[in-house]
């Protein structure tokens, strides 16, 4: 792809980037200082106990609710084969694709760069560094998104010429008696025809909801970020925030992309080969390049930089969130079965390790996703989601609400789900989806809309469950205690309380005590009477172990003591619970109301946009 000179960076834009950079660098800083990111719960959860739930997992939290390993280790196994397919994978692409259109590296050059950064902040300060970085991303995410939306709608001409512009958007090259190229005449309506559609409203209320319960609800890299809260209303009020904040990506990123198309369609709409090519460096489509090609084309001298900075912090902000929760679920869920008897600093290295691994294996899959996803990322993810997300979200959810619920009903509707799942994934994928001006002769599985397979997907799994519980003997009673919505506030204990696996709390003292004197004290004694060279070997790896997190002191000690006391507890202020309940009824009325603004048609009945931009024209 050959860009021109009016695209390329200048000086300001590497200095936005630059300074970027720097501000990453000093809250990284900052995490590095805390002094307890040496511990279980300070590197994977912040430091902090959160809400009603007494796990550290989603996969825990099922041991604890069902008994038994082989729902625990299944759903950890799982998560992390969805977070390489879903996540990792598709981040480090779309982000590469961005940085090759900005500044035109090589693709591959570009995810090493996007992996150095990211493992750096989640393998040296944990969740807490995770959550200070995603704090700065944010901003930078949303005033950058901002500038671009603003200029977007200037330069197209506001909302009521986009809708017009947009359904005139054709590529000058396509293929000739065709609807190649032509935008749909429904792009507009956000709740579809249920049948002749690709976004059928059925499908999409009821079997979109299954993968959403399982991203939003049960998927450990969101409700980590509830187990770091301090209570349960500071938990609420996270949420609460990012459901609002939720909403602006329809306006700061969709409708920019439908502008890209609009002032770019013959970069964005391509659809013969050899054009998508020299535009974007993809045969199938550039669908995935729009809105990198909207920033290159529209963004002033300057301002280029600091929107490749606000594309690296939304890549690395979703990045860091995903290897910390990836290693959570390794180091506490699948690590123990290997090693019952590992202590916290071992914990700790096998879950930085562990960031490693998952890395490898993420880019071994970028090619397969850059061969399968035929140019649409988006429908990719939403795909691998509905195809074995909907028997995490439906187990996860009877186990919430149905007391009745048992482990033989939850693994074997699991397993049932997992065969129905992967059977339509590898039979989805081993047909490509016909040209666009090919007849769809692919299997009726395969015709069916993926999002009506979720939904019946779902309720096999929970038919399943329920036949299959109450074909077998009840959970025993103890382990409904503050497992199940109705007995959250259950102060009871429960025979399970010491961790089982290993006979001790979660977090122990990194410096075990050994005839009353600690690890790091009857080292220093060595180090004394050693020489100069292995006094600087030791300096060296104490300060190693500090930037780490795995150094051993006092204040760790006296950290772990005050973590391993606390209690957990979902009791709330009225006032504070009254205020959150009034938000959530303003946010759910507000995305209702969205949803029936942008499903009513803009056009009159009858009439062609494309014809009247053309008599415009003309």
């Amino acid at each position: 792809m050959v860009a021109s000179e009016a695209n390329e960076l200048i000086l300001w834009d590497y200095c936005a980037i630059g300074i970027y950079f720097l501000l990453n660098l000093a809250v990284g800083a900052y995490s590095l200082c805390r002094p307890n990111r040496g511990t279980i719960s300070g590197y994977f959860l912040a430091g902090r106990y959160m809400w009603w739930l007494p796990v550290c997992t989603v996969p825990e939290y099922m041991s604890k609710r069902f008994g038994g390993q082989r729902i625990q280790v299944y759903l950890a196994l799982l998560s992390l084969v969805l977070y390489i397919f879903t996540k990792i994978s598709v981040d480090l692409y779309s982000g590469s694709l961005f940085i090759n259109q900005a500044l035109h590296w090589n693709i591959y050059w570009s995810m090493i760069m996007l992996l150095a950064l990211t493992a750096l902040f989640t393998m040296t300060g944990g969740l807490a560094a995770v959550i200070y970085t995603d704090t700065l991303q944010f901003f930078i995410m949303i005033s950058g998104a901002l500038v671009v939306m603003f200029i977007a709608f200037k330069e197209v001409g506001g909302y009521e010429a986009l809708q017009y512009r947009y359904m005139q958007a054709v590529p000058k090259l396509r293929y000739e008696n065709s609807t190649c190229g032509i935008p749909r005449a429904d792009s507009w309506i956000m709740l579809r025809d249920p049948v002749n559609s690709d976004l059928p409203w059925p499908a999409f209320l009821l079997g979109q909801t299954p993968a959403s319960i399982w991203y939003w609800c049960a998927d450990q890299m969101m409700i980590q970020r509830a187990l770091a809260a301090k209570n349960l209303s500071h938990a609420k009020g996270a949420t609460l925030f990012a459901a609002y904040i939720k909403i602006l990506p329809f306006f700061i990123i969709i409708l920019p992309g439908m502008i890209a198309r609009a002032l770019f369609p013959d970069d964005v709409a391509c659809v013969l080969p050899e054009e998508c090519m020299r535009a974007c460096g993809s045969k199938s489509s550039c669908y995935n390049s729009a809105y990198p090609r909207l920033v290159v084309g529209i963004m002033p001298a300057g301002l280029k930089g600091f929107m490749l900075a606000v594309m690296l912090a939304a890549l690395m902000s979703d990045l860091t969130s995903i290897f910390n929760s990836a290693s959570t679920m390794f180091t506490l869920d699948l690590w123990p079965r290997i090693r019952p008897r590992a202590k916290t600093r071992e914990l700790l290295i096998i879950g930085k390790l562990f960031i490693v691994v998952l890395v490898a294996v993420s880019v071994a899959w970028v090619p397969i996703i850059e061969e399968v996803q035929s140019g649409q990322l988006f429908i990719y993810i939403q795909k691998i989601g509905a195809y074995l997300a909907p028997p995490i979200a439906c187990v996860y959810t009877m186990a919430v609400l149905w007391k009745r619920m048992n482990e033989q009903g939850a693994f074997w509707a699991l397993m049932l789900g997992l065969v129905v799942g992967a059977i339509r994934m590898a039979v989805d994928f081993s047909y490509q989806p016909p040209a666009c001006w090919e007849h769809d002769d692919r299997p009726l599985l395969v015709q069916l809309n993926f999002m009506y397979f979720a939904m019946l997907l779902f309720w096999v799994t929970a038919i399943t469950g329920m036949v299959v519980s109450l074909l077998t003997e009840p959970p025993e009673d103890y382990r409904l205690i503050r497992t199940i919505y109705t007995t959250r506030f259950d102060k009871s204990e429960r025979e399970d309380d010491e961790d089982p696996r290993t006979g001790y709390t979660v977090d122990i003292p990194l410096d075990t005590v050994t005839n009353g004197v600690t690890q790091d004290e009857a080292g220093e004694g060595v180090v004394e009477n050693e020489g100069a060279s292995n006094r600087f070997l030791q300096c060296m790896k104490n300060s190693f172990s500090w930037f780490c997190g795995l150094q051993t002191t006092t204040h760790t000690a006296d950290t772990n003591e005050k973590e391993t006391q606390m209690v957990n507890s979902i009791e709330e202020e009225p006032r504070t619970k009254i205020f959150l309940d009034i938000n959530l009824v303003v946010v759910v009325g507000i995305c209702i109301g969205l949803f029936i603004y942008f499903t009513i048609d803009p056009f009159p009945t009858g009439f062609n946009p494309r014809e009247y931009m053309s008599t415009l024209r003309g």
